[in-house]
């Protein structure tokens, strides 16, 4: 019995609209970033055997995506500022990171540097969650070394899929 497959490229932005994911801007020429990758379905037994970490320094925000990533069998650790996210990632060694880039004590930009800088942790998939939509944001995650980029408000079900397909 084979999986299914589901082939898709991701630009770098997007937020909800009306419950689905769009395109936040249109790009004249090819966007800068972006990641590409084939989703193959994760049995829920896999997903549980995952680790994120959720670096968000709003509580509530952090609180809700901890509910949908649990709810969809994920193991959630959590920080609430760039500093503790380096220490959790470099202790925990989770599967993926979710970071926000406006924190506090260390930006997510700052924290992702030092996570790509430490030993053992420079091929963990690392998602930008973020309400910035400027394209200098955007560079400057890819120069840091983030993965994905995905604007809020986010759609679980998408965020889901992207996980897995940097999973793979």
């Amino acid at each position: 019995m084979s999986l299914p497959i589901l082939d898709r490229t991701f630009p770098t932005t997007y937020s909800q609209t009306n419950g689905r994911p769009s395109e936040v801007e249109e790009h004249k020429e090819p966007p800068q970033y972006f990641c590409q990758f084939t989703v193959i379905a994760m049995t829920e037994k896999d997903s549980r055997d995952r680790t994120v970490l959720v670096v968000e320094d709003g509580e509530d925000a952090r609180y809700l995506m901890r509910l949908e990533l649990e709810r969809l069998g994920y193991i959630v650790i959590e920080a609430g500022d760039g500093k503790r996210a380096v220490e959790m990632a470099q202790q925990d060694r989770p599967d993926i990171i979710l970071m926000d880039l406006s924190l506090p004590i260390m930006d997510g930009f700052a924290a992702t540097e030092k996570i790509r800088a430490s030993d053992g942790l420079q091929t963990i998939p690392i998602i930008a969650v973020t309400a910035h939509q400027e394209t200098n944001f955007r560079a400057g995650a890819k120069a840091v070394g983030f993965d994905a980029y995905v604007t809020k408000p986010i759609d679980i079900n998408w965020l889901s899929e992207l996980i897995t397909g940097l999973l793979i």
